[in-house]
């Protein structure tokens, strides 16, 4: 029952998500469909707690995430990645292809500098992109489509649990 209002103006307010409900077991695939300014972007961040909420519950591995404190939900982060709509902005433009992909792997230290090394490669491979082509080009030398994939492979780097996808292949 997950609902989401924005405040337009003192007396205006919009209900973006409305009492939205659904199950989702491991391993599932979930599409929402819609007419664009439905709700579907507002409804995928909000599960991840990256907007606030209005009302409802998001219930992930048995536990309310809009109920946590904010030190439990960081330690949940890993395993709840977002693939944003927009590719060219949800990357920093002044870090490199290898860097961006890495730094989720960084920040909760997994494996050496070696290891992790070697992970963006693969991950930039599995998304189609040639790793000693691209590694060291910053996000502004490639396409919309060549920063959807590493998009992609950075929200893959973490091996999440859930995988919140906002037309993660419109730019493809």
């Amino acid at each position: 029952d997950l609902t989401v209002e924005v405040r337009l103006a003192r007396d205006k307010i919009v209900k973006a998500v409305s009492g939205v409900s659904f199950d989702l077991v491991r391993g599932e695939t979930l599409a929402v469909v819609g007419e664009s300014g439905c709700g579907k972007s507002t409804l995928g961040k909000a599960i991840l707690r990256l907007i606030p909420t209005s009302s409802g519950s998001v219930s992930f591995d048995g536990r309310d995430l809009l109920a946590m404190p904010e030190k439990e939900l960081r330690q949940m982060r890993p395993a709840m990645q977002m693939i944003f709509q927009d590719p060219v902005s949800s990357l920093d433009p002044r870090f490199s292809v290898a860097r961006l992909v890495e730094e989720p792997l960084a920040i909760w230290e997994r494996g050496t500098p070696e290891e992790r090394s070697k992970r963006v490669d693969e991950l930039l491979e599995a998304v189609g992109l040639d790793a000693q082509l691209v590694r060291d080009r910053k996000p502004y030398e490639f396409s919309g489509g060549q920063c959807q994939r590493s998009s992609i492979a950075r929200a893959l780097a973490l091996e999440p649990l859930l995988l919140i996808c906002d037309e993660p292949v419109s730019a493809l």
